[in-house]
């Protein structure tokens, strides 16, 4: 996003661009952050994740039709709404998912993942910048892959013990215990 903000700001010769774009997006992470932190969920931190992370790849798609700067500024906070989402979740999840005495680790992978993708994605990114549509489209292809991952994921998301509803059979001749 900084780089195609900074590619805008050059298209359009107006150079604060590169610097509105990316508050916008960080105002709508706060914004964001502030309506989810104020709710209760019913659906678990995992199904959150997945939703909040198809929330955020759809927020992505306006950009990609390269609009003019006022509408560029102001749709980059859609997908900034959904990133404080995207990052509580997996802190979450990761918390759920990490076993005893393993969550400092856990995290530290947590953060190395988000930014090795920001990194890639940067760097592609310098490497496209002269290419105004493929610059636009690449924060959605990353959201769409890390979107798919999820997905593809979404059993192991849940804790150990953890029976989705609907799908729990009764242990047949054997006794849980407390």
């Amino acid at each position: 996003m900084n780089v195609w903000s900074i590619a805008i700001a050059e298209d359009h010769e107006q150079d604060m661009l590169s610097g509105i774009i990316p508050a916008a997006f960080s105002t709508g992470s706060l914004l964001g952050g502030l309506v989810y932190g104020r709710r209760t969920w019913s659906r678990t931190t995992a199904d959150r994740l997945i939703i909040a992370s198809a929330a955020f790849l759809a927020g992505w798609l306006p950009p990609v039709t390269l609009p003019a700067p006022f509408a560029a500024t102001a749709a980059i906070a859609v997908p900034g709404a959904f990133l404080t989402v995207v990052v509580a979740c997996a802190y979450v999840t990761t918390d759920a998912l990490a076993p005893a005495g393993r969550t400092s680790e856990a995290y530290a992978w947590l953060i190395l993942s988000i930014g090795v993708g920001q990194s890639a994605g940067t760097a592609l990114a310098g490497r496209l910048a002269e290419q105004p549509l493929t610059s636009a489209v690449l924060p959605a292809a990353g959201a769409a892959f890390a979107l798919a991952v999820l997905l593809a994921a979404r059993r192991q998301l849940r804790p150990a013990g953890h029976r989705p509803r609907g799908r729990h059979r009764p242990l047949r001749g054997r006794h849980k215990t407390p």
